[in-house]
């Protein structure tokens, strides 16, 4: 069984997420926007205490605040694999050109080691995370499908009576909501979302009354 452990870090409030295979403590962290030493202190302890077994470094995209913490993990954890769909690349090698003005002068680069593909297998423990491709929000935007335990963590694709905003470069509204009607209006009704801000939902409630899918 996987459990979702969330924290909400930076200045974006954005959800930082442990994947937690619970058979055998092996665990994934998504989108690390841990920035304030007290913040990473904060995730690390939790790792500790739950003698977390940290397997791997996912980001659902590569915009500043889902990727503040990725040398911090990398550092932390040494040689665990680090995953980005390789469409948001230059995403992510764009953010030392903006975040100092954004009040992130700090902010370590982290490359990444491999590859996520659409329809890509990943294996965490006796658990199992499909890799659903869906951009709009982002080129390279991923979401992370836990079929056995009916839940995704999203990114910053679907949240709670809103989507993800399509004003930054990259982004297209038109290719989001294809997105979100191919790959998470798909799934059960009973799916939760763990979003990449604000509070968790369902696909049924997104799809009954989510203005933006009406």
């Amino acid at each position: 069984m996987l459990r979702i452990v969330s924290f909400t870090f930076n200045g974006f409030a954005e959800n930082t997420y442990l994947l937690i295979d619970e058979a055998t403590r092996a665990t994934a962290v998504v989108d690390p926007g841990m920035y304030s030493r007290a913040e990473q202190q904060t995730l690390r302890d939790y790792i500790a205490q739950e003698k977390l077994d940290v397997q791997y470094l996912l980001n659902t995209h590569a915009h500043i605040d889902h990727v503040l913490g990725n040398a911090f993990v990398l550092n932390t954890y040494p040689g665990i694999p680090f995953l980005l769909h390789p469409l948001d690349l230059p995403t992510l090698r764009a953010v030392p050109t903006y975040a100092g003005p954004y009040g992130f002068g700090a902010y370590e680069p982290a490359e990444p080691t491999g590859e996520l593909a659409a329809g890509q297998v990943i294996e965490l423990g006796e658990s199992t995370l499909e890799v659903r491709f869906a951009p709009g929000h982002a080129p390279g935007h991923v979401v992370f499908y836990d079929a056995a335990g009916g839940q995704l963590a999203g990114g910053d694709v679907l949240f709670k009576s809103s989507i993800g905003r399509t004003d930054l470069p990259g982004g297209d509204h038109n290719t989001l909501i294809r997105s979100i009607k191919a790959e998470l209006l798909t799934l059960p009704d009973a799916t939760v979302v763990y979003p990449g801000h604000g509070p968790s939902t369902t696909i049924g409630a997104e799809r009954r009354s989510n203005p933006f899918l009406q």
